[in-house]
This record gives structure tokens, sequence and C-alpha cells, in this order.
């Protein structure tokens, strides 16, 4: 195909041909085309076609040569992008090589650094389980293990150790030396005062059982501690034993002691108290007893013997068909086991008030009593333990008086419930 040729002619005026771009606008002056073939294809439209094909035809041949430009930018700017991608590709390459090198020269198995330095250090061979071995090898005497087992052997092994000597009670300069002698010191004395109050119990026995008056004498001392008794808890006490009582011609009852209103919530209640210094059947007293009850009009009653007439089983005091045994020395009166056995009295007389719709915490004193009964079945077994008294006397002695410490408390509690009724 012939290619077109652009000629430059002058105008008639003599004038060259002009391109303008005036904003938006290209205006092109005395511009001719030289083509054959496109002067005869312009040449078939209508004249009036021809303006708006030529302005199309140079509309379309300058976006064309845009667009080439455009073309041959991209092309320079992909080459000069695929040669950067094979630099860093390159880049790239060369470091994970010298990475994949570096870990392989320091993690590498066998041959890397770090398994080669714990491989000494720690593996089967290396310097911490030499270290721990020589320091823990029973074998060595300068091992951890070795010094431990001479120093405990020095005072833990053998009779010869410092332990031994410390603890050996016949080793004179040894601290259970001094305790050793303490103690046969103590229980010597116990035993010599064991004997002497033996001796002089029998021989007060003897004695009183001689003496005409010893009713009486007994009864005084009886008088004496039952009156310090009721006058801190507010009860009246009355000496009946020669004055006869509901029962016709009868003076059993030795004292009457009437309980403290307050606590009784207005009602009379009473305690009869019978003294014995003499032997008495266990039936018999207690149809004695039975008998007193019902000439005093009381409640409960309250026995208490000499320590020669007691029964056998009820020292310091007991509770045997819902009335209270006692036992108190004339020679030494106990105050304490004789208040403990009159309030342990007052606690059954006031849980007879349940009969009679008082209002009386009955649980309270139901479980008072409940431990007090305990408490004595453990007295009962130290009373047994204090016949074979051997070298355990001191212990059976603070037993006793523990339990009747414990005794005491339970009352408190139970009259303290019911003080708060």
């Amino acid at each position: 195909m012939e290619t077109a040729k652009l000629v430059q002619l002058p105008s008639h005026n003599g004038r060259l041909p002009t391109i303008r771009v005036e904003a938006n606008r290209v205006v092109v002056d005395h511009l001719v085309l030289d083509d054959h073939a496109l002067a005869a294809f312009v040449a078939d439209r209508p004249v009036e076609e021809r303006v708006l094909l030529v302005e199309r035809a140079l509309r379309v041949g300058l976006t064309a040569i845009a667009s080439v430009g455009v073309t041959v930018n991209v092309d320079a700017v992909r080459a000069e992008f695929q040669g950067l991608l094979r630099q860093t590709e390159a880049a790239n390459e060369k470091a994970a090589t010298a990475l994949d090198q570096m870990l392989r020269q320091n993690f590498a198995d066998g041959e890397g650094r770090l398994p080669r330095t714990l491989e000494k250090f720690l593996g089967d061979k290396g310097e911490l389980r030499g270290f721990v071995g020589d320091l823990f090898d029973e074998g060595k005497r300068d091992s951890a293990i070795g010094r431990m087992k001479v120093l405990l052997g020095a005072y833990f092994d053998g009779d010869a150790s410092k332990l031994a000597q410390l603890l050996d009670p016949t080793r004179l300069g040894s601290p259970l030396h001094q305790f050793r002698v303490e103690m046969a010191e103590g229980f010597n004395r116990i035993g010599e005062r064991l004997a002497a109050l033996e001796a002089a119990g029998a021989a007060r026995a003897g004695e009183r059982a001689k003496g005409s008056a010893k009713g009486v004498d007994f009864e005084e001392i009886v008088d004496e501690v039952l009156g310090a008794i009721a006058r801190g808890s507010g009860d009246l006490l009355e000496r009946t034993g020669t004055g006869t009582g509901a029962t016709i011609a009868s003076k059993k009852g030795d004292f009457v002691l009437t309980l403290n209103a307050e606590a009784t919530a207005g009602h009379e209640l009473r305690i009869v108290v019978e003294c014995k210094d003499r032997y008495v059947s266990g039936r018999a007293m207690r149809d004695e007893l039975r008998e007193a009850k019902s000439n005093r009009d009381a409640a409960v009653a309250l026995v208490v013997f000499t320590p020669a007439h007691a029964p056998t089983g009820i020292a310091p005091f007991d509770v045997r068909a819902g009335d209270v045994y006692c036992v108190l020395d004339p020679a030494a009166p106990d105050c304490a086991t004789l208040e403990a056995a009159v309030r342990l009295a007052r606690l059954l007389a006031l849980q007879t008030l349940r009969d009679r719709d008082v209002e009386v915490d009955a649980a309270a004193v139901s479980e008072a009593l409940k431990g007090v009964r305990e408490q004595l079945e453990t007295l009962r077994a130290l009373k047994m333990t204090l016949t074979s008294i051997g070298t355990s006397a001191k212990e059976v002695y603070a037993g006793l008086d523990r339990l009747r410490d414990g005794i005491l408390a339970r009352i408190t509690e139970a009259e303290t419930e019911l003080r708060r009724r």
C-alpha cells in the first residue's frame, strides 16, 4: 500500500500550514495530504460529510499515536521491574544460602555448635553430670552426701552420738539427768504422802469409830461447807436432822436445801441432804433416801459419806438412781468436790420441773447431765487405774483434778443457760 505523503504547500497567499492548540482544541490551517487512495476514499463521500470524516480521521490517528507512546512507556517500566525482580530474587537466594549455612553451622545435628555445646555440658558424659555425680557420690568423703553422712553420723548414729548422749538420763551432763532426778524425788514424795494420808485416814476412822459423837462432828463439817455453798447461790439451807418432817415421827433428812426461786421460776424446789459416817448397804441407802425425799418433800437427795464408809466406786461423787452420792473427808474437806455434787443435785432437781409444766430449758439440762455422766465414767476409769497407782500416781491425780474441773464447767454451762431463760 502506498504510504500517504503529507505535503506542505504554500497557500494561495504564500503561507505555510500551521497547527495551533487552543485550550481543548487543535486548529489546523492550510494542511494538504497527498495520497491518491485516501483522496479517492474522501471523494466517494458526500461533500457535507467530508469535513466530519477528515476530523474523525485526524482524531483516530492522534489517539493511536498517543496509545503507542503509552505502550512504549509501560514496556520500559515492565523491563525495569523485571530487572529489579531478578536482582531481588538473586539477593534473596544469596541471603537464604547464607542463613542456611549459618543455621547448619550452629544447629545441625551432631556438627552444630549448639548441639556440641549442649552435649558438652548436659550429655551423658557432660560436665554437669560429672559435677552432680561428684557432688552426690556416697563413696567420696568430700562430696555433699559424704559430708552430710559424716555430720549426721556424729550426731545421730550409735550410742556414742551426741543425740544419744543428750538423751541419756543416766549421763550426768545430759539435760534429762536433772529431770530424772526431779521425777524420782517427786514420786518418792508422792509415795510418802500417800502412805501418810492412808495412815492418817485409818487412824481417824478408828478414832471416830470409838467416839460417841462422831455423827455430830461430821454433820457440823457438812453444815459449814453447805452453808458457804448456799450463800453463794442464794439458796436456803436448813438443818432438819433433829425435827420431824411430813411423815409421822420421821426425822429422815439431815439438811434441806431450798433452791433460789429465781432459778425455779417461783416454784419451791428442795434437795434433802443425808450425812453418813457409818456403813449402809446399797438397798438400805436407796430406801432411806426415798424416805428422806418423801419426808422433806424434796425432788432430789444428796448423801455425803466419809471416805471410810463410802460405797465402792463413788469417790469423789456419782449419780445413782437419780440421786447424788458424794465423799467428803472430814479431816481435809474438799469444798470444791461437795460444791460440784450440790450443783449436780440442783440440775437434777431442776430437771423435775418439766413434769410441772414450768418453762425450763430441759434440753440444756439434759445435755449438761449427759456431759457430766460422761465425765463421771471417765472418772471411774481413772479411779480404777488409781488402785494400781505405782509410778503413775501423779498423772492420775492430775487427771482427776482436770475431770473435776470439767464437770464443774459443764454444770456452770447448764446453770448459765437456765439463768438466760
